[in-house]
Formats: structure tokens, sequence, C-alpha cells
């Protein structure tokens, strides 16, 4: 009686122990593995490894992967071509030849033209051969840049007969021929120096030269009739074959376009151009 008294107070007592410590005692959170792999220790006994759960990579749509593929795959074979087109153009004219000298590596430059001067004599390409050449493109309503390179290029020849008893023949084409008449081409040209020989024509045939050489040039429309126009102010040295052998930007002034004038006579004496006889 007394044992069964004793057994009933302690089963009551654990109970209320119990219930106390799931009201007020910590929670415990409870993780559950997986055992999957296990293998045996020198002892002989199994070693089980929990294997933690883990997210599944979810699959990506093949449209994420496919469409920057191809629009980086665009960008590139554009590149490409542009590049290949450029290569392809960027081959000398002349660079076949052995001959040494010839300074520029740029793009294929010059071809056939037929234009006329300011006396409306037809000229091509072939009244220029034989001829060492300085040649500018621009245009006489230019309001800066044009008559500031139409100044180095009087002054530098003046420079070159003085200096290295050399003679250049300098050219001007205007690429606006709807304004430059042969008249006014003469006119205009004779302000910087008489021996500057001006070439206009109609404008096909004057843009054809300019797509030969590798001219750009754009009108700009301006208030009312008056427009201006947008060119990249081309100078180059051509040989007595007609080949370009210097290319020239705004940056030089006469001094320094002379002085390469002549290294580039002293490289190509005319006498050892094909086709050409000394002086």
């Amino acid at each position: 009686m007394i044992l069964r008294r004793v057994l009933s107070s302690s089963k009551h007592r654990s109970r209320e122990a119990s219930n106390f410590l799931q009201r007020f005692g910590p929670e415990r959170k409870v993780q559950t593995f997986n055992y999957s792999k296990s293998s045996r220790n020198s002892n002989g006994c199994r070693n089980v490894y929990p294997v933690l759960p883990g997210k599944a990579d979810a699959p990506r749509p093949w449209r994420n992967y496919f469409i920057p593929s191809l629009i980086v795959g665009g960008v590139v074979g554009a590149a490409v071509l542009i590049r290949y087109n450029d290569e392809r153009r960027a081959t000398l004219k002349g660079q076949g030849s052995s001959r040494e000298g010839n300074s520029v590596t740029g793009p294929i430059i010059g071809g056939p033209f037929t234009v006329i001067d300011t006396e409306h004599r037809i000229v091509t390409e072939k009244d220029l051969k034989g001829k060492w050449v300085l040649i500018y493109f621009g245009y006489t309503s230019s309001p800066d840049v044009g008559p500031e390179q139409l100044n180095t290029m009087a002054k530098a020849i003046d420079i070159l007969e003085s200096k290295q008893n050399a003679e250049i023949l300098p050219v001007f084409v205007t690429i606006d021929p709807q304004r430059d008449t042969p008249s006014h081409l003469r006119a205009y040209l004779k302000e910087f120096h008489p021996r500057i020989i001006g070439l206009t024509g109609p404008f096909a045939a004057v843009r054809q030269m300019a797509q030969e050489y590798r001219v750009y040039f754009r009108k700009v429309e301006e208030e009312g009739n008056d427009y201006l126009v947008e060119t990249s102010h081309n100078m180059y040295l051509l040989n007595p074959n007609m080949e370009v052998a210097r290319c020239f930007g705004v940056e030089y002034s006469a001094e320094e376009l002379s002085e390469a004038i002549a290294t580039e006579l002293q490289r190509n004496p005319r006498n050892d151009v094909a086709g050409c006889s000394a002086p």
C-alpha cells in the first residue's frame, strides 16, 4: 500500500516536472539527416556520414543563353566584317613593288579621274604622272581650315624650291564644284600661290575623284541658300607614279611639311622611280 503511494507520487512529480520543462524550457529545433553513406573504420565499425539536404538548381530556360549569345555573335561578326573590308581596302597602291621608300601604310588611295582645270581644260591622272604632286582637297568658301592649309602648302613649296631646289606641283581640288567654277577658282588660288593648279568639274566627276582618294565631304545646310561643306581636309604627297607617298594632317606647319616632303624626296629620287627619267 505504502509502495503504491510512493510510486504514484513519483509519477505525479515526474509529470509536473515534464510539463514545467515544456512550458519554460528552451525551444529546441531538431534537424533531420539522411544517412546514406557509410564506411567501415579500422575497428570494423561502420561510420555513417550524414548527407545534408541541399537546394536543387532549377534549370534555366535556353532563351537566357541563346539570345545573349546571338547578340554577342552578331556584334563580333559585324566587327570582323568591317575589319576585313578595311584591311582588304588597306592595300597600298603599288605595294607589290620591291622598291624601298614607300613610307605610307594606309589604304588604297588614288585612281582614275577626269576633271577640268581653271582654263576649262580636261585633266586626268595621266597628266600628273611623272611629277611629284602635293594635292589638297578643299573648297574656297571654307572659313578657316581651307585658307590655312593653302597658306601652309604655298609656304612649303617656296621653302622646298629655295632650300632644296625641289620642284613640287601643288594641286587644289575643290569638293564644292557648285560654287567653285573655273573662273572663281582661278581668282581664289592666285591669292595664295601662282603655281597652284585648281581642279573642278561636274559634281559626279568631283565626287568620283574624292572617293578614289578617300576624301570625306558632306554639305551642311545653313540659313537661306547658304551652306558649308564638312570635309576631312586631306593632303597627300604623290610620287611620279601617282602613288601616295605621304599623308599630311592639318597639324603640320609649313616648315614641318617641307621637311617631311624633302625627306621623302631623298628616299625616292625621281630617277629611281619606274617610268620616270632623270631631269
